[in-house]
């Protein structure tokens, strides 16, 4: 089966950054693309940042646009997520999610994900 892991989570302080990386293991697999969630404590699980490897186009959600960059390497099925001016509402766990292939438009919508990480907790203090 298809394993996610996220790493690089942290305590920080606002204002400050951080770089999550998520990686594939176990069975290998084509994605189509992957991208960022996060959920913050009594809140639903929102789309933060998505990457579609054809055309190497790129997602953000408005609360983290400019301050936030997706990146990574189709053929390895990674995925980094860089942060910077961290800000206390972006505190959440963060899930790395991957798109298995086929083809989609709705990359803010998690349900167009097929395999999710365990999650990385980012706490930003003021």
């Amino acid at each position: 089966q298809v394993q996610l892991v996220e790493s690089g989570g942290g305590l920080v302080q606002a204002g400050g950054s951080l770089r999550l990386s998520c990686a594939a293991s176990g069975r290998t697999f084509s994605s189509y693309a992957m991208g960022w969630f996060r959920q913050a404590p009594g809140k639903e699980r929102e789309f933060a940042a998505a990457i579609r490897w054809r055309g190497w186009w790129t997602e953000y959600a408005e609360s983290v646009k400019e301050r936030f960059t997706i990146s990574g390497d189709s053929a390895k099925n990674t995925v980094d997520l860089q942060m910077n001016n961290l800000k206390p509402e972006d505190t959440a766990v963060y899930y790395c999610a991957a798109v298995k292939g086929g083809s989609s438009w709705f990359l803010r919508n998690k349900a167009e994900y097929d395999y999710w990480g365990q999650g990385t907790q980012v706490t930003v203090s003021s």
